[in-house]
């Protein structure tokens, strides 16, 4: 079966179908929820009311993008809800303070080939909120300026001059202070 047909057979409602997408993407998309929220059980439930959102507003997707992209915002966007609704609230920078920083030196952006994932996810853990999910949203989730500024309801200038803030927090988690150069 085709995946425009299994949509189009979740927009007709039919259970079978809905049950067969449910399955194709639940794991991948509680991976993502996982990114966010820390509590497995939390990760859950913000899949389980992705999906229910994706269902009723399925007759709005398009196929401008995958299916699985389409879902994955809507994933992103609950998780940051959640975060939101649990009095984490993101920390905005006043605009007026803030200047496009130039991002031009990612070919810079390097760790030591020993740092683990395990270890740059917890140092993304470990940064304060407001730069986190930028870093987040364009690190890991490969979003842009423009998408990440949507979702967070931050300016594009914001969202870059937070990026860039994050990333160079991130370096200094990451790189190892033994050798007294920082590098």
């Amino acid at each position: 079966m085709f995946q425009v047909d299994i949509i189009e057979k979740c927009k007709q409602n039919n259970r079978k179908a809905q049950m067969q997408l449910y399955n194709q993407y639940c794991d991948g998309m509680y991976i993502v929820a996982k990114r966010f929220l820390k509590d497995a059980a939390d990760a859950e439930d913000v899949v389980q009311e992705s999906f229910i959102k994706a269902f009723t507003k399925l007759d709005q997707y398009k196929a401008k993008v995958t299916f699985g992209a389409w879902l994955k915002r809507i994933v992103v966007n609950k998780s940051i809800d959640y975060l939101k609704s649990k009095k984490q609230r993101l920390v905005e920078l006043d605009e007026v303070h803030l200047k496009v920083i130039d991002t031009a030196d990612d070919d810079k952006w390097l760790v030591e080939d020993a740092i683990t994932l395990k270890e740059v996810k917890v140092a993304i853990h470990n940064l304060p909120e407001k730069y986190q999910y930028v870093v987040m949203l364009y690190l890991i989730e490969g979003y842009d300026h423009q998408e990440i500024s949507e979702i967070l309801g931050i300016s594009e200038v914001a969202s870059r001059t937070q990026l860039s803030r994050g990333k160079a927090k991130l370096k200094e988690q990451l790189i190892p202070k033994t050798n007294g150069t920082g590098y």
